[in-house]
This record gives C-alpha cells, sequence and structure tokens, in this order.
C-alpha cells in the first residue's frame, strides 16, 4: 500500500484532538488503558450511566498537559450520547483568561456553553434572574446586552465574556458586582437553566444532562491576591460551589493539585470523596530501565496508524519502511518521547517538515537535539538536581517540586501494577549535564 503524504502529514499535527463521534478521526485511535492503569474513561461513564443516571454527579479529571485528556473526554462525550445523554462538551480557554480565573468567570462560562447547546436544539431558556442581572452590570459594561424575549441567553453571556477577557479592568469591575451575588448565580443556574433543560431533555426522551469542562487543567499556578495558588483558590476553596450544579459535570484540574497539602480537602469537598482520575503517560520503559514491550508496541501503532488507517495493526508493521528507514528508527522516536503522545506527534511532524518518508535516522536525530537543546535550556541548577532525585528514588514530595519538574515537563508520572512512578523526561536523561550528575553520584 502506497502511502498518501498529504493525509499522513495532516493526521499527524500534534494540536489535532481526535474526535471519537467522527469515523476518520476514530481510525487513529489507539486504546492505551491496558498500560494506563484501567479503563478510567469508562469509570467516568460508568458512574454516570449505571450508579448514578437520576442523580447529579461531578467527577474530576487530571493528567499531564498533552497527555491525550481531550480525546479522552471527547470519547466519553460519544459513549454517553449513546447511552441517551445530551452532552455539552467545552473547552473552557475559548471563554476564560487562564492567567486570570476566578469562580464566577467559570459559572458564567457553564451557562453560557449549556444554553448554546440547548438553543442549537430548540430548547429555549428565558431566565428571568439573567436577565435583571445583565440590566444591573450592562452600565459600567457599556455594553448591549439584549435578553428580550427574541434574544438568546448564550448570546448575552457571550458579549459580557469577550469584553472582559480582553481587559482586566472591566473583569475586576464584574467580578466585584457578581462575587455578592455567588449564590444567586448558582440558584438561577440550577433552576432556571439546568432543572429546565433536564426537564425538557426527558420529555424528549434523554436520558439527562453531562456537562465536561475541558482546560481548567490550564489554569495558571500563580500566587493570587489571597495568598494561595489560583488552582488551590478556584478547586479547594471554592470547591464546594463547583460542585453544586444539579447536573452530572466532569472538571479537568491541573495535576499539581495531586501534589498539594489541600488534596484530601479538594477530593473532599469537590470530588465529594472520590478521589479524581489521573491519565499517566504510556510507558516507554519499566521501573527497572528495560523496554515496556506493550507501551512501546501501541506507540508504534500510534504512529502508523497516522499512515495507514484502513490497515490492521499487524498489516502495518510490515510498511512501517514506508514511513522509517529501520523499525529502530521509530523505536528511537517511542522512546525519546517518554510515551508523551502530543510529544511523539511533534517528534514525527518536524521530522516530516524537514524531510519525506522514509524518515531517515539522520533526520530524526536532528530534532531530537533540537527538543532537547530547547528543553534543557529552562531548567536550572536546582531543578537538575531534583530531577536527578526523582529519578532515584522514582517519586515526587511536595507541590514545589512538582510545579519545577512535572508542570515544566522534566518528569513524566507513570502507572504500573505497584501503582505510580515518576521517570525523567527521556530527553534531559540524555543531556552531558545530567549524565553528569549520574556519574558524580556514582563516584560518592
Amino acid at each position: 500500500m502506497k502511502l498518501h503524504l498529504p493525509k499522513f502529514f495532516k493526521a499527524c499535527n500534534p494540536s489535532k484532538t481526535l474526535v471519537a463521534g467522527n469515523p476518520e478521526d476514530r481510525q487513529y485511535y489507539i486504546d492505551f488503558s491496558a498500560v494506563r492503569g484501567g479503563k478510567i474513561i469508562e469509570a467516568l461513564g460508568r458512574t454516570i450511566t449505571r450508579l448514578s443516571p437520576d442523580e447529579p454527579t461531578c467527577q474530576l479529571f487530571t493528567g499531564h498537559i498533552g497527555c491525550g485528556k481531550s480525546t479522552e473526554l471527547l470519547r466519553l462525550k460519544d459513549y454517553l450520547e449513546n447511552q441517551g445523554f445530551h452532552v455539552v462538551y467545552f473547552e473552557s480557554s475559548h471563554d476564560l483568561d487562564m492567567a486570570d480565573v476566578d469562580i464566577s468567570d467559570i459559572l458564567l462560562s457553564i451557562a453560557r456553553s449549556v444554553s448554546e447547546s440547548l438553543e442549537d436544539i430548540n430548547i429555549q431558556l428565558r431566565p428571568r434572574y439573567f436577565n435583571n442581572l445583565f440590566n444591573e452590570i450592562k452600565s459600567f459594561m457599556q455594553t448591549p446586552i439584549d435578553l428580550s424575549a427574541e434574544a438568546e441567553l448564550s448570546l448575552g453571556i457571550a458579549r459580557i465574556t469577550a469584553k472582559t477577557k480582553d481587559s482586566p479592568k472591566l473583569r475586576e469591575q464584574l467580578r466585584q458586582h457578581l462575587e455578592p451575588r455567588i449564590q444567586s448565580i448558582l440558584g438561577a443556574i440550577n433552576e432556571e437553566i439546568l432543572e429546565r433543560a433536564i426537564e425538557e431533555l426527558k420529555r424528549r426522551g434523554k436520558q439527562g444532562l453531562v456537562v465536561i469542562i475541558d482546560n481548567l487543567d490550564r489554569v495558571d499556578p500563580r500566587v493570587a491576591a489571597t495568598g494561595r495558588s489560583q488552582p488551590e483558590y478556584l478547586f479547594v476553596d471554592r470547591g464546594s460551589q463547583l460542585r453544586r450544579l444539579n447536573c452530572h459535570v466532569v472538571y479537568t484540574l491541573p495535576l499539581d493539585l495531586m501534589f498539594s497539602n489541600e488534596y484530601e480537602t479538594l477530593k473532599n469537598r469537590l470530588g465529594g470523596g472520590v478521589a479524581p482520575k489521573v491519565l499517566p503517560m504510556v510507558p516507554v520503559q519499566q521501573r527497572d530501565g528495560y523496554d515496556h514491550p506493550l507501551g512501546m508496541a501501541l506507540l508504534q501503532q500510534l504512529v502508523l496508524a497516522r499512515a495507514f488507517p484502513e490497515v490492521e495493526p499487524r498489516q502495518r508493521l510490515q510498511l512501517l519502511q514506508e514511513v522509517f528507514d529501520s523499525t529502530e528508527t521509530l523505536n528511537r522516536m517511542c522512546r525519546i518521547s517518554g510515551g508523551h503522545v502530543r510529544n511523539l506527534l511533534g517528534l514525527l511532524y518536524n521530522c516530516l517538515q524537514q524531510e519525506d518518508p522514509p524518515i531517515s535516522r539522520s533526520c530524526l536525530e536532528s530534532v531530537i537535539k533540537g527538543y532537547r537543546d530547547d528543553l534543557s535550556l529552562a531548567v536550572d541548577e536546582q531543578e537538575w538536581q531534583l530531577l536527578f532525585q526523582v529519578v532515584q528514588q522514582q517519586f515526587i514530595r511536595g507541590e514545589k517540586e512538582y510545579q519545577t519538574l512535572l508542570r515544566s515537563m522534566f518528569v513524566f508520572e507513570y502507572r504500573d501494577e505497584h501503582g505510580r512512578w515518576f521517570g525523567a523526561n527521556p530527553a534531559l536523561a540524555e543531556t552531558k549535564k545530567f549524565q553528569d550528575l549520574v556519574e558524580i553520584k556514582s563516584e560518592r
């Protein structure tokens, strides 16, 4: 079979999220659950469809940025829709400035996305509370916000969020007005939007309503005016309010909260006592340093499926030399990625920008060198020491270490039958600086 280069190039774009409901995208999907510690998305779906179909649930989902969370959440959306639920999936970063987020911003984003999704299926909501609220704020917003009988709620909220996203001063004014009214806003969202929506959806034969809020894991970890990090303020201090929505909700969280001293409080306030589900890296090696055969085989399939989506997995391996000059070149690419899906696709994409397949080992090494050099420039002396400690101990202590290592993708998290463990980004492990550290420590 001949490789179709333009289609292959397009499929390798690391910024592309696979949409499970799209038959073409489904061809590219690889199930990594066997090496990621279980069927995480199935567990989220089962909680909604089997355990609590008629009771609101609040579930938490986290993992490294770029590890495939959005692809998995869209797969959850497809599954729930096939089970008869109306699912609202949206990327919060479209509405919010992730460097500066407050509880009112998240609630307005949810209200806008839900109402817009309902309007698309001709469920029109006329919430009186928001009509009155917008009449109060439009004077200082200096934006015409029409919520007359003909207007749509989503449009009114969209006009507000669009104007405040680009104006920190206006955003702060709006927050000061909304903060004393948060309880009333929550009540209005529940009574005038969610409960009415669920009633109408069930009248149309649906099982209920699910809201999936993606990209909240990208909230900046900066320290807020309260002295707390922005993630702790939003998901711990205000977690009980985010949990109060009267429908099924799935929130994405920053991974650093898993290492916070407030983790148990987070779990209880926002997760209702249930731990967040974590999507780890695909293992390229085991704890002992030897290759992870199944993880490597699945990563090979991720790459080759982009080239030959309609071919059976075993047959793809027979076509490998259409894409790479050797099996070892493909394995080298998989290993250096650390099992980070976006990193792997990024390496592949960069190679395709330089030459047509079959990709040569020399081309790959050139791309790896650029990636390694860029990554190592960001590591300071203290971080090199921390990195070495993590590799030696295979675990992380405390939130500070996470923020300097995991968030920067200097360290990756993996799961096996013994639980979680941590390893260095393979690109950093190859640097002379890291190798010198290993030699110095071994001589002591």
